[in-house]
């Protein structure tokens, strides 16, 4: 199947958007194929401003609407608890309340941005998607995430090489209760690398320390700033660590 004979088949839909690599192909093909995709974006404690700006401005950017649901993922005990498998729980919770929301619009179909490359058996929140009959276009074609981004970039899509943003929760380590304060924290401190130029990192807690992340090919230019971003971290968290390895 393609994208093209998903979205004919089914020429209406919600899509749980993201503004992410992924969900903004969904929502510009879907557009493209003559679809009625309507976008919602759940915003929670999970997702840090930028995100939702994001999303606005890529919407914007292919004519899309946005309808933002706000949501207090922070109210569920189940998911404050952080268990290892807490992205079920979240899930289940958003995309429960999309469900909702799409049914009161009158929309017969929930999607979402799961693509090809994403591994099922990895992903709690996946078992979610398939209990609430989400459907991932991107996956059931059989599109790859490398692919995704070829064809954004083909269409012009701001989004082509946006790094991969999991939410701020996965900054936390399972077994961790999940605060609002240690979120911010965590955004905080991310705002403040993301402001001294780094891309694609991760500030990770451990214990009351933030493990810094950063890809390989940006190394150089961390121990250059070394002084700096310790500085600049000091605020939220009182030490800084730095993981060598990285992210792959």
């Amino acid at each position: 199947m393609t994208l093209e004979q998903f979205f004919k088949e089914n020429p209406v839909a919600a899509l749980g958007f993201s503004g992410g690599v992924d969900s903004s192909y969904l929502l510009y093909a879907g557009l493209r194929y003559g679809a009625k995709i309507k976008a919602y974006y759940a915003h929670t404690a999970f997702q840090p401003e930028f995100e939702l700006k994001d999303a606005r401005r890529l919407a914007q950017h292919i004519g899309a609407d946005v309808t933002v649901l706000e949501m207090d993922v922070l109210d569920n005990t189940q998911v404050t608890a952080n268990p290892p498998d807490r992205c079920y729980f979240c899930k289940t919770a958003i995309f429960g309340a999309l469900c909702a929301r799409a049914r009161a619009d009158n929309i017969p179909l929930v999607i979402d941005g799961t693509n090809a490359s994403d591994d099922a058996g990895d992903r709690p929140g996946m078992k979610a998607l398939a209990e609430l009959s989400i459907r991932s276009p991107l996956r059931e074609c059989n599109i790859t995430k490398d692919e995704v981004r070829r064809l954004s970039k083909e269409a012009g899509l701001p989004t082509w090489d946006k790094p991969a943003y999991a939410c701020l929760a996965t900054r936390i380590p399972p077994g961790r209760t999940i605060t609002k304060e240690l979120l911010r924290r965590v955004e905080k401190a991310e705002e403040a690398l993301f402001a001294l130029g780094f891309t694609d990192f991760r500030a990770r807690v451990m214990g009351d320390a933030a493990k810094l992340q950063f890809p390989p090919d940006q190394m150089n230019t961390l121990l250059e700033k070394r002084l700096c971003v310790v500085e600049k971290i000091k605020p939220y968290f009182p030490t800084v660590l730095l993981d060598l390895e990285g992210r792959g």
